[in-house]
């Protein structure tokens, strides 16, 4: 891929127009705000313009996502023109000499929604009469009465991306000649000059729309894609419940690190899971109901859960106090620990863990979390066949091998399997972990790589997901179910740990305290 040109805006607030600015039929005149070149054909303004339109998250950190009321295709009943009936295009935007070829509403939603309100807004598409290509989007807030905007929304009754063509403005004639200009109507007493709100908003919006365009005409792909398991919308909704329940742990924090970070980090785990065993297992009749926790009745692994290494023991104790089956094993008590109720303490243990001789907490059909466990990481997977477990979600953090060696990403003293790192199959299985360093090259990334293949070789279905969790630590492998000979996957699973204790460098640690 070639290297985007740099990004170069130009304030059209001193009346330097490229063209004349866009008109409603109602002669009300949009004010240009900023444009800057554009580097790419008139073909993808429309890709980036509905990329803007499904993901307002990318370019405000105050909006949680959109979901679309309608989406509506005008060109196929010619419902664009000028005397249609159709009431979906809003009629407050109606633009002259333009023909409405896109009509989408689609509601914003708050990522703080006890502070900030929803708003429907519509965003329609537009090609000029004299042209086949869409060439303006306009975003159309519908406010309602008696109501302001939200906050994150500017203070604008219209918005505008525009892509034209001029041969004005440059002294050289073999660079582009097209722009892409932002316009607004602003609201009554909107100030608009270069230090406002709006001019600050309108320079993100169209650099972010450049950077869309640019990238759609050179084919960029993301590397790093979320969502693969859980829908976006499922877990984006369950985790705003679960993070009004829990966000009172960061006022009574009793650990030495950030409450903010390690407190929403495993309300988005807790979340994770939750949707992650309602996909997977079965419905089991819970002993009762609450209709304000509707997760009651989701299907959950029978035999409960087991988190290896559960530290402060939050995410114990999110998924005990919403229902589920579990236990927490850590080398030592956290202060934390003593400040939960009575129903969360009891599950927390001092435990070893000792692969040679598992603590009785970890039985057969049960689930088996390892988040950030460190030198339990790679005792995951395969504990989980050797039990056999009836799953696992593994976040790993720092590299060991099974030694407990930190490593760096060398691939742990175990080789499973010996890979060729060039050839175009481990390329490819790379590339399917969805991941974002460039193809496994960084230590981590080697590390994942070679997490991969043990879960592979220990008989799992290799699934992956980058969490939404505030963490740079936040890739997923998952094993839900087996993949091909059961008996093989445990196998190598005992070999591994033959060959663990024949080595003899492995030493359970001591637990610090008193074991429960």
């Amino acid at each position: 891929m070639s290297t985007r040109p740099k990004f170069r805006e130009t304030t059209c607030l001193d009346g330097q127009w490229i063209v004349p600015p866009l008109q409603l039929n109602n002669a009300n005149i949009f004010k240009p705000i900023l444009s800057c070149r554009a580097y790419f054909p008139i073909e993808f303004f429309q890709a980036a313009f509905l990329t803007l339109v499904n993901h307002p998250e990318y370019n405000s950190s105050l909006i949680l996502r959109s979901d679309t009321v309608w989406d509506d295709d005008l060109t196929i009943h010619d419902a664009g023109s000028e005397n249609s009936n159709n009431p979906r295009p809003s009629q407050r935007c109606m633009l002259k000499d333009h023909i409405a070829t896109r009509s989408i509403r689609r509601k914003l939603l708050p990522r703080r929604p006890g502070r900030d309100g929803s708003l429907e807004q519509d965003c329609i598409i537009y090609r000029s009469k004299y042209d086949s290509h869409p060439t303006v989007g306009v975003l159309v807030p519908q406010i309602p009465h008696n109501h302001g905007l939200p906050y994150y929304h500017p203070s604008v009754s219209h918005l505008a991306f525009r892509y034209v063509h001029s041969d004005t403005h440059t002294d050289a004639p073999e660079e582009t000649t097209q722009y892409l200009i932002i316009e607004v109507i602003p609201l009554d007493d909107s100030p608009i000059d270069i230090s406002s709100r709006l001019y600050r908003t309108c320079l993100a919006l169209l650099e972010t729309i450049d950077r869309y365009s640019w990238g759609s005409a050179n084919n960029y792909k993301k590397r790093v894609i979320h969502d693969v398991i859980i829908p976006r919308d499922e877990y984006q909704d369950l985790y705003l419940i679960m993070k009004e329940r829990y966000k009172g742990l960061v006022d009574v924090w009793q650990e030495s690190t950030d409450p903010c970070k390690h407190v929403f980090e495993d309300v988005g785990i807790a979340t994770f899971l939750m949707l992650l065993w309602k996909k997977t297992y079965e419905y089991v009749d819970p002993e009762c109901f609450d209709a304000e926790r509707p997760w009651t009745l989701w299907p959950r692994p029978s035999e409960g859960f087991v988190d290896l290494g559960c530290g402060n023991g939050i995410l114990t104790h999110i998924l005990i106090s919403e229902g589920f089956k579990g236990e927490g094993i850590d080398l030592r008590s956290r202060h934390s620990w003593s400040h939960y109720p009575e129903n969360t303490r009891r599950h927390l243990h001092v435990q070893a863990f000792n692969p040679f001789e598992l603590p009785p907490q970890l039985k057969p059909s049960i689930f088996i979390i390892g988040n950030h466990a460190d030198e339990l990481t790679p005792w995951v997977p395969v504990v989980s066949s050797i039990l056999p477990a009836s799953g696992y979600l593994s976040i790993p953090c720092c590299p060991w091998d099974f030694d407990s060696k930190y490593e760096r990403g060398r691939g742990g003293a175990f080789k499973v399997p010996q890979f060729d790192s060039k050839s175009h199959e481990h390329q490819e299985f790379v590339e399917s972990l969805g991941f974002g360093e460039a193809q496994g090259e960084t230590s981590y990334s080697k590390y994942r790589v070679w997490l991969a293949y043990l879960s592979r070789a220990c008989g799992w279905k290799l699934e992956c997901e980058m969490l939404r969790i505030p963490s740079t630590r936040n890739w997923a492998i998952i094993g839900r179910s087996r993949d091909g000979e059961e008996l093989s996957g445990r196998e190598v699973a005992q070999n591994i740990l033959s060959a663990v204790s024949e080595r003899g460098m492995f030493t359970p640690r001591i637990p610090e305290g008193k074991s429960r």
